[in-house]
This record gives C-alpha cells, sequence and structure tokens, in this order.
C-alpha cells in the first residue's frame, strides 16, 4: 500500500508541479479528478430534496407508460420536419 503523504500547496505551486508531469502522468490524474468530482456531484443530488422530487416525478411517468424512447423521439421530430 502506497504512502499517503499530506502537502498544503499554493493553487500556482500545484499547476508547476502539475505542469511537470508527462501525458500520461496528467491523463491519470484527471481521471482521480473526475471520478473525485462524479462522486461529489452524487453526494449531493442524493441529499438534494428537489433533485429526489425530479427523480420520483420521472419515475412516476415511466411506471404508467409517459415516456418515449429516444429512437421515437427521433423519429416523430424527424416526421414532424417532412
Amino acid at each position: 500500500m502506497p504512502a499517503i503523504v499530506k502537502v498544503q500547496l499554493s493553487l500556482e505551486d500545484l499547476a508547476q508541479v502539475i505542469s511537470s508531469l508527462n501525458l500520461e502522468e496528467k491523463l491519470r490524474l484527471q481521471q482521480m479528478i473526475e471520478q473525485q468530482i462524479f462522486e461529489a456531484e452524487e453526494s449531493l443530488y442524493e441529499d438534494d430534496a428537489e433533485t429526489q422530487v425530479e427523480i420520483q416525478a420521472v419515475r412516476n411517468e415511466y411506471a404508467v407508460g409517459e415516456y418515449r424512447t429516444v429512437d421515437e423521439y427521433i423519429a416523430r421530430r424527424s416526421k414532424q420536419k417532412s
């Protein structure tokens, strides 16, 4: 297991460190940051009452058949343009 070291850097110093990385390292860092952002956003959505209400409304519409697949939407839209 790798050792964990916590360091405080200014944003400018961190940017300099990142610029010194090679492309593979930068891509790996990007993936790690994107994963952390995704997890943080998921956590916010789970705790947000308004989002939960919207999700439940969509689930209810889906349950009673008030939805359209993407293919149906595209087909209907292309017919309207004709």
